[in-house]
């Protein structure tokens, strides 16, 4: 299964980086409700919350709407059947599944573009 993983014993520095590279590789424009990377406070630092792909969002899409990937693992959704209920949004644990203004909801595909822009070299896409 190949995921984003968020490296131990490094430190992140909440630069927001890899939040802007998301957000803007898929929506054109920096805007932090729109990356499917999210930075939260931890203690007294910042750590990035990642799609785990646990599969939660497509358990929960009654329009079948969220498939898993056979070869790599990675769930995907199928933006001509989403119909934006947001129950996925509200499904995952990890608050990182963006439901824009318009058009399907959208989430992590382990596209590694958010590891490439993290200057600490926090995260990398992983085969598990």
């Amino acid at each position: 299964m190949k995921k984003l993983t968020v490296k131990k014993n490094v430190e992140c520095m909440a630069c927001l980086e890899c939040v802007r590279a998301c957000s803007t590789a898929f929506y054109k424009q920096f805007d932090q409700g729109l990356s499917c990377i999210q930075i939260v406070a931890k203690g007294t630092g910042a750590k990035p919350n990642v799609c785990i792909q646990c599969g939660k969002c497509m358990r929960t899409c009654e329009h079948e709407a969220i498939t898993q990937n056979p070869k790599t693992g990675v769930y995907m959704i199928n933006k001509k059947k989403c119909v934006r209920c947001g129950k996925c949004v509200e499904a995952c644990p990890m608050k990182v599944m963006v439901l824009p203004e318009d058009g399907a909801v959208s989430k992590c595909i382990a596209c590694g573009i958010c590891a490439k822009a993290c200057p600490m070299e926090l995260l990398e896409v992983v085969e598990k």
